[in-house]
Formats: structure tokens, C-alpha cells, sequence
């Protein structure tokens, strides 16, 4: 009777501990991700690149949504850049409902090697967004890929990224809390970097 009252604990704290590992996986993943740049997820920077080369890169820009009724697309469809320069580029996102949406953008960069070099200075997928019933928002991205691209094992032969976002429906968002838009002519006059839309 002992040995199954043994038994039968060791069975329950393993089960316990496999079930918090699992629940634990997803935001370690993430987080390192984030901090590798792994499976194509972009880094986000404090400051600009301090060196800016003559080699360039075409960015190509992706969006999507997944089950929400919201319309999102860039205003571009690529940019070229040098490399260490700051670029800008702008996405536009209507709520197409009669029902305030409460939406985080997903992010990564195709190849997932070009992930690690991909900074953001500023971007609309660091939080979380509410968009009132038939409103539209502007949302902008500054970023810059990094000089070490151009040196680096890692990231020799990149030509071309493409920068892909996903709209997902967000969990127990509280709406009081969330930023607010970001218009074109407010980040203009702050002196942002325009973009080279090809």
C-alpha cells in the first residue's frame, strides 16, 4: 500500500511539473527569440546605428489578419535602405466591425537568419492596440538593419527581407490602457527619416 502511495505521488508531481513546463515553454521561447533574433523574430533597438553603409537591402513588406474584421495592408510594398540607415515605413488598419477591437501584431522576417540583424527603433506590434468600430489607425515602423549584417557569417548574401505582421485578437486587453495613435504628420514633425518607397 506504501509503494503505491509513492508511486502515485511521483506520478502526480510529474505530471505537475510537466504541465508547468508546458505552460512555461511558450513565453520562454519567446523570450528567446527576442533576444537572439531566432525564427526570424526582429530585435528591438534603443538608438539608431551609428554607422550607416553604402550596401542596401530591399525590405518587402507582408500583412495579415487572422480572425479579426480588420483590413490591414502597407503603404508600401518594399523599401530600399543602406544598411545602418533608419528607414520608415507606414501601415494602415480599419476596423471593419460595429464593435471596438482589442488586436496585437505578430511579427518576423523572412530569412529567419536576417532576423537578428533587423532592428526596431519604434513599432506599433510593442503593444497591444484598440480600434474603435470603422476606425482606421497609422501605424508606423522605424528600423534599420544592422551593419554587422554585412560582416557577418550570419548574414553575407542577404539581398532581401521581408518583414511580415500578423493582427491576432488579444486576450483580456484592457482598452484604458492602450496608446495612442501615432499620426503621419506627429512623427514627421518629430524629425522621423522618411522612407525610399520603390
Amino acid at each position: 500500500m506504501k509503494r503505491h502511495t509513492v508511486v502515485a505521488v511521483a506520478c502526480s508531481l510529474a505530471v505537475v511539473t510537466m504541465t508547468g513546463a508546458a505552460f512555461a515553454a511558450v513565453p520562454l521561447y519567446d523570450l528567446f527569440c527576442r533576444v537572439t533574433g531566432f525564427d526570424g523574430t526582429t530585435m528591438r533597438a534603443d538608438k539608431p546605428s551609428d554607422v550607416v553603409l553604402d550596401q542596401t537591402v530591399m525590405v518587402r513588406f507582408d500583412t495579415n489578419v487572422r480572425d479579426l474584421p480588420l483590413t490591414f495592408t502597407a503603404r508600401q510594398v518594399r523599401q530600399r535602405v543602406r544598411i545602418g540607415e533608419t528607414g520608415m515605413a507606414w501601415f494602415d488598419v480599419t476596423n471593419t466591425s460595429d464593435q471596438p477591437i482589442g488586436a496585437t501584431a505578430a511579427y518576423n522576417v523572412v530569412p529567419e537568419r536576417a532576423g537578428q540583424y533587423f532592428q526596431k527603433l519604434q513599432c506599433f506590434c510593442f503593444d497591444g492596440q484598440v480600434i474603435a468600430p470603422g476606425e482606421t489607425r497609422a501605424f508606423p515602423v522605424q528600423y534599420f538593419i544592422a551593419p554587422e549584417m554585412a560582416v557577418e557569417r550570419d548574414g553575407r548574401g542577404i539581398g532581401e527581407i521581408t518583414l511580415s505582421y500578423t493582427f491576432w485578437p488579444t486576450r483580456d486587453f484592457d482598452a484604458a490602457v492602450a496608446p495612442p495613435a501615432v499620426t503621419p504628420a506627429a512623427t514627421a514633425a518629430s524629425g522621423a527619416a522618411a522612407d525610399r518607397a520603390l
